[in-house]
């Protein structure tokens, strides 16, 4: 339906949208937020009439809002909307609207608008989309060239509109199996930017970009936040100027010369994503909707695993690693995965990666024997896979030295003793694929392990050395897709060096992501609490591994490697060859545990309190009926206040009543004196259980309580 007014009223998910399409210029936001209810063209047009500021005898100095994508011509001196050019000719382009067009379906409202500079010869359509699910917001834009020259660019950034209450900036930043660690400030004037460079957006990337009322938490505080579903280089900011205008932004980060367009070409940006909530729980949800309507959603129950990483790492041997399938199904996995060092010479990481052929050396009858024995075990059988990477003294290297990135001097620094497959070789591409689908039909594999260990750093094409990052992103999807095409039902986890490649680009494809590689609850308490803010429980992998932490050295008891592992899909990384009948035991109780509570942990909705303590959490998922709820309280550090007092629960209904007990999955109480209620069930109100609280028990630090609520 074409438009015909200057107002845009686009309404979906809890979350609305007014679009202000005035003078033929682009869209600009004048809401994204609360739901505004039905609106009629008087109460739009006098939204916009209160919306839009005094304008001064400079259009550079008042705080005019800001077309989603920003243009030079219009006064904005802030962070460019396109940035490109015709060898120095065309590098200012003025976009006027030719015309705009409602899209309404079941799955999202969406405003689709023209527009044309017909001097420079470039076309411009942008999407602007409110998903019905989730309510989220995303927009891309979709950029062509009508003339002869060649038009390069060099980045295209949409950004969305920020209310001045936002003056709160959060973002997440990390390492290597310290993943997702918050940092806050002021949203003060300029620029806070972050970005992702490595061809993945990494270890270090902040996953989303928010702005908020001042000291927002998880159930208080208005936010708002943006995410680019890309999986590649990329730039997140938060920008404010002067005039008080405040945006975010994202964008993808482009090379030298990777996106050149000749007459009738092309480029499509990733979508970028907006989310907005009453604190960050609502943000999140809005993300977990989002990811549990896709179509690439795992179906059915998520299967408990065991992975064979930290119980042998390379040390591969068929007998024990078939009595290890053993072991993993009497105390309950559901899937059993080989991790690295299956291939043809694998002994260590230095060597073999690209010779996706199994190593008749060690498994002389190959993989098949212990594949049909892990499914008359009940279970289904994993591969673990580094399909974008390459050691130089593997077969695939000597036979084809060009298929390696190099930029003209050489394939570069080793990290991890390894570069990267060029997949924009064709060549190179079948043959990944042959080599990974012909394994997976012949194995019955149901589930991918796809690791992604070293950044892509002077990754140029050969024999011209342009840049090939973007496009190894785009055949990565690509392979992924085929794959899952030719065998319906794989599941594929993105893993690359823990939390290195987890967004929503890849998420599309990808049923399970890996958070990081550190299995020490004490940091996997917060990883996993900040990786949630983008992906669902369901979706995250979380696994108990060894009492002494192989990455921290940490040393826990069983009780809170279980409870930390419990909240999403649960895998073991234990050695059960060497481990004791009661380790075991226990182990068998964790599992059964949470496959009584899965269908509730995934599929409810996460939440988390704020607690005046810092060194207390207590978060869990409550249900979408709110019948039912599972929290764990936590303490992660030694407590300023002792005890720590009483804690609501958040997520209850105030209008019903629950039944609260504490839960002990292997019988383990906690030691000490402990609050009167802990010995037995007690019955209160959602309200009063929000409001006023309970007591919680006084807890020695990394030590944690399950409590469950049913409402009665």
């Amino acid at each position: 339906m074409l438009v015909d007014t200057d107002l845009v009223h686009l309404r979906a998910g809890g979350t609305s949208v007014v679009v202000l399409l005035d003078g033929n210029r682009l869209p600009r936001i004048l809401h994204w937020g609360d739901d505004l209810g039905e609106l009629d063209a008087g109460e739009l047009r006098t939204i916009a009439q209160v919306s839009l500021p005094a304008v001064g005898d400079s259009v550079v100095t008042y705080p005019q809002p800001v077309p989603v994508l920003a243009q030079l011509h219009e006064g904005w001196l802030g962070r460019p909307g396109l940035v490109g050019d015709s060898g120095g000719r065309r590098w200012a382009p003025v976009f006027r609207t030719a015309r705009s067009e409602l899209v309404t379906t079941d799955a999202s409202v969406a405003l689709h608008t023209e527009a044309t500079d017909d001097a420079y010869g470039l076309a411009l359509t942008i999407e602007l989309d409110v998903l019905a699910e989730s309510g989220l917001v995303r927009q891309r834009a979709r950029l062509r060239n009508l003339n002869a020259d060649v038009f390069r660019v060099e980045s295209l950034e949409l950004a969305l509109p920020v209310p001045a209450e936002a003056d709160e900036v959060l973002d997440l930043t990390g390492r290597w199996s310290l993943e997702r660690v918050p940092q806050r400030r002021a949203f003060d004037v300029g620029e806070w930017v972050r970005a992702s460079r490595g061809g993945k957006p990494g270890l270090e990337h902040t996953l989303l970009l928010a702005a908020g009322e001042r000291g927002f938490g998880f159930r208080s505080g208005r936010v708002w936040a943006t995410h680019l579903g890309w999986s590649g280089n990329q730039t997140l900011a938060a920008e404010r100027t002067p005039a008080n205008v405040r945006r975010l932004s994202a964008v993808e980060g482009l090379a030298a010369a990777e996106v050149e367009l000749a007459e009738g070409d092309e480029y499509v940006t990733p979508w970028q994503y907006g989310a907005w909530g009453d604190g960050l729980d609502e943000l999140a949800a809005r993300f977990h909707r989002h990811l549990r309507a896709s179509s690439a959603h795992p179906t059915g129950r998520r299967p408990v695993l065991v992975n064979t990483w930290e119980a042998v790492y390379f040390d591969h041997d068929p007998a024990a690693l078939t009595r290890l399938a053993e072991e993993a199904a009497a105390v309950g996995a559901e899937r059993f995965v080989i991790d690295d060092g299956w291939f043809t010479g694998r002994r260590d990481d230095t060597t073999s990666l690209g010779d996706w052929d199994v190593d008749i050396e060690r498994w002389p009858d190959g993989l098949a024997p212990i594949a049909e024995r892990v499914r008359e075990l009940g279970m289904d059988f994993g591969l673990w896979f580094e399909p974008e990477m390459i050691n130089l003294d593997s077969r695939l290297a000597v036979e084809h030295p060009e298929w390696i990135f190099d930029a003209g001097h050489g394939p570069g620094l080793p990290s991890r003793q390894q570069h990267v497959l060029d997949l924009g070789h064709p060549e190179a591409y079948a043959y990944l694929l042959d080599r990974m689908s012909t394994l997976i039909a012949e194995l019955g594999i149901a589930y991918v392990k796809w690791d992604h260990n070293r950044y892509l750093l002077d990754a140029g094409h050969t024999p011209s050395g342009r840049p090939g990052l973007r496009e190894q992103t785009i055949a990565a999807y690509r392979l992924m897709d085929e794959l899952h095409r030719r065998h319906p039902g794989l599941e594929i986890e993105s893993c690359a060096s823990g939390g290195g490649r987890i967004d929503l680009g890849v998420l599309e494809r990808t049923q399970r992501v890996w958070p990081s590689d550190c299995n020490d609850p004490h940091e996997r308490l917060e990883i996993q609490r900040w990786t949630g803010l983008l992906v669902p429980p369901e979706l995250q992998g979380t696994h108990i591994g060894a009492e002494e932490s192989h990455t921290t050295h940490r040393v826990h008891p069983l009780s809170y490697r279980g409870e930390k592992a419990i909240w999403g899909n649960l895998g073991v990384e234990i050695d059960l060859l060497t481990a004791d009948d009661e380790t075991k035991r226990e182990l068998a109780d964790w599992i059964d545990f949470h496959k009584e509570h899965r269908e509730l942990l995934h599929s409810g909705v996460v939440v988390h309190a704020d607690l005046a303590e810092p060194a207390a959490r207590l978060e869990g998922v409550v249900s979408a009926s709110a019948d039912e709820g599972l929290y764990a309280f936590s303490i992660v550090e030694r407590p300023s206040t002792w005890p720590v007092g009483r804690a609501g629960l958040p997520g209850l209904d105030d209008a019903k009543t629950y039944a609260v007990r504490a839960v002990f999955p292997t019988g383990e109480r906690p030691a000490g004196a402990q609050p009167p209620w802990l010995a037995d069930e007690v019955v209160l109100s959602g309200r009063v259980l929000r409001r006023v609280g309970i007591e919680m028990p006084s807890l020695d630090p990394d030590r944690s309580l399950l409590l469950h609520v049913r409402a009665v």
